[in-house]
């Protein structure tokens, strides 16, 4: 498949990689930024993976569930607005029908053609209210998959960004573990900007360290909080 083509596919109402973006950057920025509080707080190893655990688990199932009820809100607006936009076919289809002809004249469709482009879309209900929430109103359908699958993604893409930097404390000494947590997560951000990039917009050499900066730059946060309480 060519670059362009990537670019040009789509996955229906909901954006799976929005999805991973979400949940993995924020898994792995806050959980980075606990580790980095808990040590310059002063906080042990079993401090740490205590905190860090306990966050990935609720944090997860947190962000699932903001999935969850941001999708159902996503499908139930579009819902209503269909609604809205039958009745308004139903009860006033001459006005309806010119808002189609604006809107493909606006397009550059004209004479003969457009008129028959007009006619096609309103000659079927139901194409013509999908053609003013798609092409005016510029909204997508949500369906109860769509809304499942967001909450899953959100939630495994957050635990598996939380488990990252945590994975290096679990066999290694405080100091190389930490390194190596801030080498992971320096590479994992530098790759879903950059994967980004390339299957969206935007250069990879410049979104990689971009996210990089952003992800680090927030999670140095956390230690300077640490160092903070340290210091109190």
């Amino acid at each position: 498949m060519s670059r362009t083509a990537r670019r040009h596919t789509h996955t229906g109402g909901t954006d799976w990689l929005r999805d991973v973006i979400l949940g993995g950057q924020d898994g792995l920025v806050n959980i980075l930024g606990i580790i980095l509080g808990v040590i310059s707080g002063g906080g042990g190893r079993t401090v740490l993976l205590a905190a860090g655990f306990a966050a990935a688990i609720t944090e997860s199932i947190s962000m699932g569930a903001v999935g969850y009820t941001s999708t159902v809100a996503d499908r139930d607006y579009f819902a209503a607005q269909r609604g809205v936009e039958e009745a308004a076919v139903r009860d006033d289809p001459d006005l309806e029908r010119s808002e189609i002809t604006e809107l493909y004249r606006s397009k550059g469709f004209s004479g003969r053609l457009l008129d028959e482009v007009v006619a096609t879309i309103t000659a079927n209900r139901e194409k013509w209210v999908g053609t003013i929430l798609e092409e005016e109103r510029h909204l997508q359908p949500v369906s109860s998959q769509d809304v499942l699958r967001s909450s899953v993604v959100i939630t495994v893409a957050t635990l598996v960004g939380h488990l990252i930097p945590l994975f290096p404390f679990l066999f290694m000494s405080r100091n190389p573990a930490l390194v190596l947590a801030v080498v992971l997560s320096a590479i994992v951000l530098f790759g879903v900007g950059a994967y980004q990039a390339l299957t969206r917009v935007g250069s990879w050499w410049k979104q990689g360290p971009r996210m990089v900066l952003i992800g680090l730059g927030a999670a140095a946060l956390g230690f300077a909080i640490g160092r903070l309480f340290h210091a109190s």
